[in-house]
């Protein structure tokens, strides 16, 4: 017998498989979905028909479109799919929902949405009940094409201002003014922020005008917490520099080097991510600077990696993995309701900060290749 009927150009189908083996459709369908409940010759009977004839299984397409649930979800980015396993924000924002899906039997499915000309096909594809949007701000035509679908969703970023939107994400402001605080507090006048970015596409300084402009409200929302808060300290904020960054090495790097090539060096670093502030603290000591002697850094995030540099990092700690769990359980449970949660963080110390050296002491050391 032949993968195909003899005078067809069809597949083989189980209702083939069940002819051809004497029993009926609903005993071999159980033969591949149930199996033990089959007796054992019957069993055998009908698989090494199926084997004869080169019958694959039952098409697994078909059984979820009866089911009207696959069981998955899908994990969505603007970002290249490789984000997922390099940022380490991402790979613990995945644990959480991983431990989510695991407790229910859910897969997962990641979605890229980096290249725009197959955006709408890779969303349209995906074989899921639902999506989880990582980097939603900005991202409303990922936004519009996951409404399409007609499937729940939820945004890992509060600053997506849709209000029929729902979302998980942390006070930003409340955030960013811990960080700032603990800086001025330690005695800090002089600053420079790492800024994730406010539009896409742009790296550099950032004008008042790009942050009044800003698409991405968690970057003017972290910023007005840092502002806010140092203001509260008699520190004008128009003077410090804001550098733009794809909160990767690269551009990151490159804010670094016009940070301090300017004729101020800061003696405190406000960096919205752990991931640039742990560049920041490799690109300081490789030029002779030392953390936080020189230049104390807080980072935003809290993730496993800030815990191991040298020096260790002081943050603030979002609850990521709980983002994680709870935005999976939104889809999983969904029952049609919008939900809209803001989780608390929490400023970790760690040895990246320290007191601000006296002045006379700060002139008197110099690192000429910090350049």
């Amino acid at each position: 017998m032949a993968s195909l009927i003899e005078g067809q150009a069809r597949p083989i189908r189980l209702a083939d498989i069940a002819k051809a083996a004497g029993v009926s459709h609903g005993t071999a369908s159980n033969v591949f979905s149930r199996p033990e409940i089959v007796r054992a010759e019957v069993r055998e009977r009908v698989k090494a028909v199926a084997e004869a004839m080169g019958y694959a299984g039952p098409d697994p397409k078909g059984r979820l479109l009866r089911a009207g649930k696959v069981n998955a979800i899908g994990v969505g980015t603007t970002e290249p799919l490789s984000y997922f396993f390099e940022d380490p924000f991402a790979r613990v924002m995945m644990a959480g929902i991983s431990e989510a899906c695991d407790a229910t039997g859910a897969g997962i499915a990641l979605v890229s949405a980096a290249n725009q000309e197959k955006l709408a096909w890779n969303i349209q594809s995906a074989l899921v009940d639902g999506f989880i949007l990582f980097c939603i701000e900005g991202g409303s035509r990922l936004v519009d094409l996951t409404r399409e679908r007609r499937l729940p969703f939820v945004a890992l970023e509060l600053g997506f201002e849709d209000e029929t939107v729902s979302a998980i994400g942390v006070d930003n402001v409340a955030g960013a003014s811990l960080a700032a605080r603990h800086l001025a507090e330690l005695g800090h006048r002089s600053f420079a922020v790492l800024s994730l970015a406010f539009a896409d596409g742009r790296t550099g300084f950032a004008t008042p005008e790009i942050v009044r402009s800003a698409l991405y409200t968690g970057t003017r929302d972290r910023l007005a917490g840092y502002f806010e808060e140092l203001s509260r300290f008699g520190i004008d904020t128009a003077k410090i520099p804001v550098y733009e960054t794809e909160n990767e090495e690269k551009s990151t790097k490159a804010g670094l080097e016009a940070i301090f090539a300017g004729s101020e060096r800061p003696s405190a670093i406000l960096a919205m991510s752990d991931q640039m502030a742990l560049i920041a603290i490799e690109w300081l000591t490789a030029r002779g600077l030392r953390v936080p002697e020189d230049v104390s850094i807080v980072g935003f995030d809290g993730v496993p990696d800030g815990a191991l540099c040298d020096p260790p990092l002081t943050t603030i700690a979002q609850p990521i993995t709980e983002i994680g769990r709870r935005a999976a359980r939104m889809i999983l449970d969904y029952d049609g309701t919008v939900r809209r949660e803001t989780m608390g963080v929490k400023l970790v110390v760690r040895a990246s900060t320290g007191p601000r050296r006296k002045a006379e002491q700060s002139q008197a050391v110099q690192h000429p290749s910090y350049r």
